[in-house]
């Protein structure tokens, strides 16, 4: 085996990406603390096309060199809006017939493996606040609860961490 250079990749440019089909889903970053970890949504988010990230709340906002680090230019391919209040938007956002799944340990939660995608059916995932988590009132407001599994003593994962495991799975549902 040999490491594949850059140049190999075949990756596409930024209007490229912005031409590209997406998959039906949006990210909502809810009072996210960490710089690093909005950076790092952004870049996940572009590797697995993802249509649109809102930031809500204190979510910081590009440009920053602090997201940029982690980005790595993501933040010029992905689409992105800031909203202050993400009651008001998953409200929006559920008039358009998108379905809500706030991503967070919860009764009644559904594991990340069991969940099952609707066809033709339009999600947003909302990740919470580093220390709080996603606020109960976007819980009691969402479709769906979603879990990840974890079998350790820890009681969760880094939102960047939580972010690659769920649009990964996410992803391949939708388009395997």
């Amino acid at each position: 085996m040999r490491k594949l250079k850059n140049s190999e990749l075949n990756r596409i440019d930024v209007d490229g990406f912005k031409k590209t089909s997406k998959i039906p889903l949006i990210v909502i970053l809810d009072n996210i603390r960490s710089l690093n970890n909005v950076g790092s949504v952004f870049r996940t988010s572009d590797a697995f096309v993802i249509e649109k990230i809102y930031l809500c709340g204190i979510t910081a906002q590009p440009p920053h060199k602090e997201i940029h680090k982690t980005a790595l230019g993501a933040t010029e391919s992905v689409e992105w809006e800031h909203v202050e209040n993400v009651v008001g938007l998953i409200e929006k956002l559920k008039a358009e017939n998108i379905k809500i799944a706030s991503i967070e340990q919860a009764e009644n939660s559904t594991m990340l493996q069991n969940f099952t995608i609707e066809p033709n059916q339009k999600y947003a995932v909302v990740f919470g606040n580093e220390v709080k988590g996603v606020q109960q009132e976007v819980v009691s407001n969402s479709d769906y609860c979603i879990e990840i599994p974890q079998f350790g003593t820890k009681h969760s994962l880094n939102i960047s961490v939580s972010v690659g495991v769920v649009l990964w799975d996410l992803f391949k549902k939708m388009r395997y």
